[in-house]
C-alpha cells in the first residue's frame, strides 16, 4: 500500500463511509486537532518521562486515535462494531481517577500559573492547549458529537494540566505563578 493515493490532491478527502468533504471541513479540522494533540503527546513522550506517565500516556494516545475516528464517522458506522474505536463514561472516569490520583502529589493549587518548566512538563501544556482547541472544534459539529466525547477531551485538558504541574514537580522545578 502506498502512503500517497491523490485523492486529495484537489483539497477533498473522505469520511468514513466514503463521503467526499472538503480538507476544511469542520469535522476534519476537529479530527486535524485531535490529531496535533497526539502528536503533542508522542512528542511529550519523546523526553524523559517516569513510566507510570509513559504508561498513561501511551492509552490516552490510543483514546485520541478512537476519539478521531469517531470525530470521521458522523454517520456512527463504526462506533458499535471497532471496540477499540470506542469512548464513553467509562474512559472519562478513568481520566478523573488519573487526575485525583497525581493531584495528591502536588502542593494546592492556589494561584494561576504560567506554562513552562522542564521540556516535558513544558510538551504537556502545549498538548492541553491543543487539547482546548480540539474541543472548541468538537462543539462546533453539526451533527453534534456525543456528550461522552466532549466531557472525555474537557478531563482530558485537565489530566494534561495536572501531569504537566506533576513532570515539573518530580524534577524539582516549581510552578510559576502569575
Amino acid at each position: 500500500m502506498k502512503i500517497y493515493t491523490r485523492t486529495g490532491d484537489a483539497g477533498q478527502t473522505s469520511l468514513l463511509g466514503g463521503l467526499r468533504v472538503s480538507k476544511a471541513d469542520a469535522r476534519v479540522d476537529a479530527y486535524g486537532e485531535v490529531d496535533e494533540l497526539n502528536a503533542w503527546i508522542g512528542f511529550t513522550r519523546a523526553g524523559s518521562l517516569d513510566p507510570d506517565l509513559d504508561d498513561l500516556l501511551v492509552q490516552i494516545q490510543r483514546d485520541l486515535f478512537a476519539l478521531g475516528a469517531q470525530l470521521a464517522d458522523p454517520a456512527d458506522r463504526i462506533a458499535d462494531r471497532v471496540t477499540k474505536a470506542g469512548l464513553g463514561d467509562d474512559d472519562v472516569a478513568r481520566l478523573e481517577q488519573a487526575i485525583d490520583r497525581y493531584e495528591t502529589e502536588l502542593p494546592p493549587l492556589q494561584r494561576f500559573i504560567l506554562a513552562g518548566g522542564s521540556p516535558e512538563g513544558s510538551a504537556l501544556h502545549l498538548a492541553r492547549t491543543v487539547c482546548r482547541r480540539a474541543e472548541r472544534r468538537m462543539v462546533s459539529l453539526d451533527p453534534p458529537v456525543h456528550a461522552a466525547l466532549l466531557r472525555y477531551v474537557n478531563r482530558l485538558s485537565d489530566l494534561l494540566f495536572v501531569l504537566a504541574r506533576v513532570v515539573n514537580h518530580r524534577e524539582g522545578t516549581p510552578d510559576t505563578v502569575w
